[in-house]
Parts: C-alpha cells; structure tokens; sequence
C-alpha cells in the first residue's frame, strides 16, 4: 500500500488524517485485512514509521517511502517478492474500498490476466480546454475513472518496475505495465471508493462512515 501525497491541509501525513477517529491507513489497512489479503506491506514515510507501527496490526510489515511514487511502490515490492502469488497496490487515501472491488480485481487475476484495475464511468460532461476557453466536447463512453487496488501477476509487475526508474513519472501501477506493453483489464469499481484528495474530501467521508 502506497500513502498518497499530503493535500489534506493538515500537519500530517495524509494516511494520518483520522476520519471517524481513526486514521486513513487504519481503514485501508482494515479493509484489505477483511477481504483476505494475507500480507500487507504499507510504504511510510521513515520519520513517521514509530505512529505507523503503534496503529497498525502487527503483522503488517513496514518499509520506507520513497522521494517519488515509483520509488516507494518499488521499495514495497523488494518486501513482498516472495512466492508466486498476486500483487495488489492500493492507495491509503481509499480508506472505504470495499470488500468487493478487491475481489473482483483477485477474480479476474485468478482467471489468467495479468494486470486489473477497477474503474467507474465518466458521468460528468467532460471537456478540452485552451486556458479558460472550452475547445471541444470529450465523448465520455469511452472513458473511465480509475480506482485501487490496482491489480498484477507478481513477475510482469516486477519486470515492468526493473524497466523504469524512480525518476520517471507515473501516476499509477497500470501506467508503468502499460509501457512495457502489457495489456490492463479492467473490473467494477465502486463509489466508496472514493479517493480523499483535498480538505473537502474529508467531509464526505465521514458522511459516508457514519451512514454505514
């Protein structure tokens, strides 16, 4: 699990923001745990490892975050090379995915791809824009929104990390298979699995936790 860059507007790492009292990574955590992932490792930044590793069960294995997202999903991977089995990489700021999107993601894996990622429709009118002037309409039929876990057979997500380096920017996992070539299905999604971004986020969330 990758934690996401600090926009909460808050003096802590983002995954540390609480919503519902506990913190954004203890609710991912929780929930990759439920939908029974066996091992989780969890990418922190190395200053705040002590207030990670006191909420945190003690079977989830901690390592240092890197300077660049590549870096710290690539320090995550070196702690989880073990076996043959899949790989998944969730961001910590989708503290409500739920259970089923990671199942539908470990299905599709199981039934022979090699990387997944969940997705939801395009519902807003989309467009492209020159500064503050409308150029033309996007068709949104074809286009998705794309949400973790993200997931990958262990060996191509491995060779597609040795074939790039930390520097190079990549939004996501399924970004850095593609450029190796590597065909990414996709599967459901789900609307809670929101990713908390900015401030206003947090608001939601907790709306969202306490109508559980």
């Amino acid at each position: 699990m990758r934690l996401g860059a600090v926009r909460s507007g808050r003096p802590v790492p983002k995954a540390l923001v609480e919503v519902g009292g506990r913190p954004l990574v203890a609710h991912a955590v929780e929930g990759l745990l439920a939908a029974g992932v066996p091992d989780v490792v969890v990418a922190v930044p190395d200053e705040h490892r002590g207030e990670f590793a006191a909420l945190l069960p003690a079977e989830v294995t901690l390592v240092a975050g890197g300077a660049t997202r590549t870096a710290s999903v690539r320090n995550a991977l070196a702690h989880c090379v073990a076996g043959d089995g899949p790989v998944l990489v969730h961001d910590a700021a989708r503290p409500f995915t739920p259970a089923a999107v990671v199942t539908r993601v470990l299905a599709a894996l199981a039934a022979g791809a090699r990387a997944v990622v969940p997705v939801l429709p395009v519902v807003d009118t989309t467009v492209e824009v020159d500064g503050d002037r409308v150029v033309t309409e996007v068709a949104r039929d074809a286009l998705r929104r794309v949400q973790t876990p993200q997931g990958f057979d262990r060996a191509t997500l491995l060779a597609a990390y040795a074939a790039v380096t930390d520097e190079q920017a990549y939004t996501d996992d399924a970004s850095v298979v593609r450029a190796q070539g590597v065909v990414v299905h996709t599967v459901a999604g789900d609307e809670l699995a929101a990713k908390i971004t900015v401030p206003h986020d947090l608001v939601q969330a907790e709306h969202r936790l306490a109508a559980r």
